[in-house]
C-alpha cells in the first residue's frame, strides 16, 4: 500500500492483512498488479480473515480520477457494501453497486483499492443508494471521511490492482449512461 501511494492518498495506515479479490475472469488483485478493465468487469469474490458474529464494511475506490496526475474527483468509489456478516458480501447492505474499472483513455494506470473495515455493530447508513448503471454520486468520495463518519477506525484488510483504458471501457461508459 505504501509502495503505490495508497498511504497517504487514501488511508493513513496500511492494513495488516490482505483481502483476497478474485474475478470470474480468473484475474486476482495482487497488491498493485496490472489488470485490464475487461478482466474486472464483473463482481469479484472477496474474502478476508473474519471474526465470529462481526459485521464488516467493504469499499473499492479509485483515488486517480480522472488521472493520477490530476485527481480532481478523488476518490471515485466503485463499490460500497456495509453490514456484511463475515465475508458474505452478498448478504451485506449494498450502498453502491459494483462498477468495474473505467479509466479514461490516455490517463495511464489508475489504482483500484479494496478496503475492509470491522464494524462495532450494525450501522444505519444514511448514504444514497447508487445503482451500477450510473456514475452520479460516486466522485469526490473519501473512504477516510466515510470511515470517520461511521466510526470504523482503520481498515483491517486491503488489496489493490492497477488498470488503464482498454476497449471494454466504452461499453462501461454506455452502461453508466455516458
Amino acid at each position: 500500500m505504501e509502495k503505490h501511494g495508497v498511504v497517504p492518498d487514501v488511508i493513513d495506515v496500511a492494513p495488516e492483512t490482505v483481502v483476497e479479490v478474485t474475478y470470474p475472469s480468473g484475474a486476482k488483485a495482487d497488491l498493485g498488479n496490472k489488470l485490464t478493465p475487461r478482466q474486472v468487469k464483473d463482481v469479484p469474490t472477496v474474502k478476508w480473515t473474519v471474526e465470529n458474529n462481526v459485521l464488516y464494511t467493504l469499499c473499492m475506490t479509485d483515488p486517480d480520477a480522472p488521472s493520477r496526475e490530476a485527481p480532481k474527483f478523488r476518490e471515485w468509489h466503485h463499490w460500497l457494501v456495509g453490514n456484511i456478516p463475515g465475508h458474505n458480501v452478498e448478504l451485506g447492505e449494498i450502498l453502491s453497486a459494483y462498477v468495474g474499472s473505467g479509466p479514461p483513455e490516455g490517463t495511464g494506470f489508475h489504482r483500484y483499492v479494496f478496503l475492509v473495515y470491522k464494524q462495532n455493530g450494525k450501522i444505519n447508513f444514511d448514504e444514497k443508494r447508487l445503482p451500477n448503471n450510473s456514475g452520479d454520486g460516486r466522485g469526490c468520495f473519501s473512504i477516510r471521511k466515510f470511515a470517520e463518519k461511521y466510526k470504523l477506525g482503520q481498515p483491517v484488510a486491503g488489496n489493490l490492482y492497477q488498470a488503464e483504458w482498454d476497449d471494454y471501457v466504452p461499453l462501461l461508459y454506455k452502461q453508466l449512461g455516458g
